[in-house]
C-alpha cells in the first residue's frame, strides 16, 4: 500500500527497466514458459500490469488516528485562510498491483494443476513473512525487501507440489504480498494519516511485480 508521491514515477521506471533488462536475457519467455503462456499473452500481462499501476479506483475512506502532516497557514492573512485538517484516509486499490494479479492468479487456479488447499497454505506462508519483514515507511507507505517474498514463495511452492511449482510460487508469492503487507498494514497506514492510500500501489507494487517474475524464475 502507498500513498501518491513522486516516487511513483521512480518505482514505473524502476519497474520498465527490470522488464526491460528481463526481456534482454530472455529470462522472461522462460518465465512465460512455466506458466503455460505465449509470449504475447505474456508480455500483454506484463504491460498491463505495468501501466495499470498508474490507476486506483477508490473504495472506502477511513478515518485517520493520526493526522497527517500539514504546514501552517501563511502570516500574512490569519483571518482569511484555513488549512482544513485531514481526518479522513481515502483507500483505493491499483489496477496493476491488485486486481490484474488476483484475475491472473484465479485464471491460474482453475487452468493448472495447483489445488486450492495448495493455493491457500502458500498464501497463508507468504503472508505471515510479508507482513513480519514489512514496515511502514512515512512518505512512501509500506515497504519490504524485494527477495523475501520471492525466496518465500518459490521454497514453499516447490515444497507443496514441485509439478506445478510455478503457478502455485506466482499465486502464494503475488497474493501473500497482497495481503500481508498490504491489506494487513491498513492499521499502520491509518496511524501514518495520509489523505491517500493504494493497495498495491507504488510501495508494494515493485514488490508484487517482481515476486510474480521471480518466484516462478525459481520455483
Amino acid at each position: 500500500m502507498a500513498t501518491p508521491s513522486r516516487q511513483k514515477l521512480f518505482f514505473f521506471l524502476f519497474a520498465l527497466g527490470f522488464l526491460i533488462a528481463f526481456i534482454q536475457v530472455g529470462l522472461l519467455s522462460i518465465a512465460f514458459h512455466k506458466l503455460g503462456l505465449s509470449p504475447e499473452t505474456g508480455y500483454t500481462l506484463l504491460i498491463t500490469s505495468l501501466f495499470g499501476s498508474i490507476v486506483n479506483l477508490p473504495l472506502f475512506r477511513m478515518r485517520s488516528e493520526r493526522n497527517a502532516a500539514i504546514p501552517p497557514p501563511p502570516m500574512l492573512f490569519p483571518f482569511r485562510l484555513t488549512v482544513p485538517s485531514n481526518t479522513h484516509t481515502v483507500v483505493a486499490v491499483n489496477m496493476g498491483g491488485c486486481l490484474i494479479p488476483i484475475a491472473f492468479s484465479l485464471y491460474l487456479l482453475i487452468n493448472t494443476a495447483v489445488t486450492p488447499l495448495q493455493a491457500t497454505t502458500a498464501i497463508a506462508f507468504v503472508s505471515l513473512i510479508s507482513y513480519l519483514s514489512s514496515r511502514p515507511i512515512h512518505g512512501v507507505g509500506i515497504g519490504m525487501p524485494l527477495l523475501v517474498a520471492p525466496l518465500s514463495a518459490a521454497l514453499v511452492a516447490l515444497g507443496l507440489n514441485p509439478e506445478a511449482s510455478a503457478p502455485l510460487a506466482y499465486i502464494g508469492g503475488t497474493m501473500g504480498v497482497l495481503i500481508g503487507a498490504d491489506l494487513l498494514r491498513l492499521k499502520d497506514i491509518q496511524h501514518m494519516g495520509p489523505p491517500f492510500a493504494a493497495i498495491g500501489g507504488a510501495g508494494t507494487f515493485d514488490g508484487i511485480f517482481l515476486t510474480g517474475i521471480v518466484a516462478v524464475l525459481l520455483a
